[in-house]
């Protein structure tokens, strides 16, 4: 398996618009890297180099109010195949004063060889001095997906095809109650509808109908967030850390089938090597647990966290369950001076509680390394290409704009 040349043609032009600055140019004393940026090198230097092009590189360095940006993309992944996508981001400030943080809505559509066609939508705005955020997570997808049962103990021979298209509409409010801590309250909604089963590959009944098989799912509710986060480049973290504590209720009142919660802490840590270079050591852990009769193809899976990057070395949703444990670590560092390529090793380890009884019983490890490929050295913006491999043969290329976590 490859990754296709266009994904980094596509991302350098996607670069380009992060060029412009993630956070405002008036906030020096947030800043993105501890190395000079203009002893830096890019892929978007390399395209104008080539190009012939003498553009001073101050050029790139003043926010503008609005920013626009449509590029295509192909690629291949695990879990979609052979893909194109069309993937466009706007970026604007939400005063003249500049001093919020950049907001941005992106935006992306694709199609791939297993049938997939998604469109979704986040976004991330910032108001009145950072005291307010908004985030949103809009979706439509029809996923034809290779599923395998409840639990970390399945195996190959209870494959089981599933179809299904799906609505999601997620939006939370975040108010500012200390520097780098907010509280937040917002409605989540997930429908699924028009969902098929082909059946578990040696015949056995599918833990989807004993869990108990619906055409069609919806779960309706409100989530209360504590969000702690004191990263300065999320895009690509050289320092800080980040805690969420997410809590959602699900009530039928709401349209939800059933009523029933769920709890999910996010912690990340990331610690800065050397203050010669950027060398990190970054460690990511999820726990989370549902209470109730949550839909089934609701309850946590592999990479099914909000980018869908966690598991790799396994294709999303390849172990499920009501609770999940999730830990990573990754080594990130440098290969050429300046700062234009570089690496990573990483490895990880997930457990989903078993069917029926409810409890941890075994755990899916995965290992791997990827390589870097700078496209914006004022926002430190990567692409990223990793290869995982994980037990029973699975394995397979994962790519994304920006680090895993």
């Amino acid at each position: 398996m490859k990754i296709l040349t266009s994904v980094i043609l596509a991302t350098i032009f996607f670069g380009s618009f992060n060029a412009m600055a993630q956070r405002d140019s008036s906030l020096s004393d947030r800043r993105l890297s501890t190395i000079d940026s203009s002893k830096q090198r890019d892929a978007i230097d390399l395209v104008k180099k080539f190009l012939n092009r003498n553009t001073p590189d101050d050029s790139r360095k003043t926010p503008k109010k609005l920013i626009f940006a449509v590029v295509p993309a192909a690629g291949y992944s695990l879990s979609t195949g052979f893909a194109l996508a069309i993937v466009s981001n706007l970026a604007f400030y939400t005063s003249s004063s500049h001093k919020e943080n950049l907001s941005e809505i992106g935006a992306e559509v694709f199609y791939d060889t297993k049938t997939q066609k998604v469109f979704r939508s986040r976004s991330e705005i910032w108001a009145d001095k950072n005291n307010y955020k908004l985030v949103a997570d809009l979706r439509w997808e029809r996923y034809p997906e290779d599923m395998y049962g409840l639990g970390t103990k399945t195996t190959t021979a209870t494959l089981n095809k599933i179809d299904y298209l799906y609505i999601r509409t997620y939006a939370t409010l975040y108010k500012k109650i200390i520097p780098d801590l907010y509280g937040g309250i917002g409605y989540n909604l997930d429908h699924h509808y028009n969902i098929t089963e082909k059946g578990n590959a040696d015949n056995s009944v599918s833990d989807f109908q004993k869990y108990g098989y619906a055409p069609g799912s919806t779960s309706s509710g409100i989530n209360l967030d504590i969000l702690y986060d004191s990263r300065r480049n999320p895009i690509n973290p050289l320092g800080g850390g980040y805690a969420a504590i997410i809590y959602r209720d699900n009530f039928k009142g709401l349209g939800s089938d059933n009523n029933w919660r769920s709890i999910q802490l996010d912690l990340r840590k990331y610690v800065h090597l050397s203050s010669t270079s950027n060398n990190i050591l970054a460690f990511w852990g999820i726990a989370q647990f549902t209470n109730g009769q949550a839909p089934y193809l609701d309850l946590p899976g592999t990479g099914t966290d909000m980018y869908s990057n966690a598991g790799r070395g396994y294709a999303r949703n390849r172990f499920k369950g009501k609770n999940e444990l999730y830990f990573e670590s990754e080594y990130r560092f440098g290969i050429t001076g300046n700062g234009l390529i570089g690496a990573v090793v990483f490895a990880n380890a997930e457990s989903f509680s078993e069917f029926q009884s409810n409890t941890f019983q075994k755990i899916a490890p995965a290992a791997g390394s990827g390589l870097r490929i700078k496209i914006n050295k004022h926002s430190d913006t990567n692409i990223c290409i990793d290869y995982g491999v994980g037990t029973n043969g699975s394995h397979g290329f994962f790519v994304s704009l920006g680090e895993v976590f």
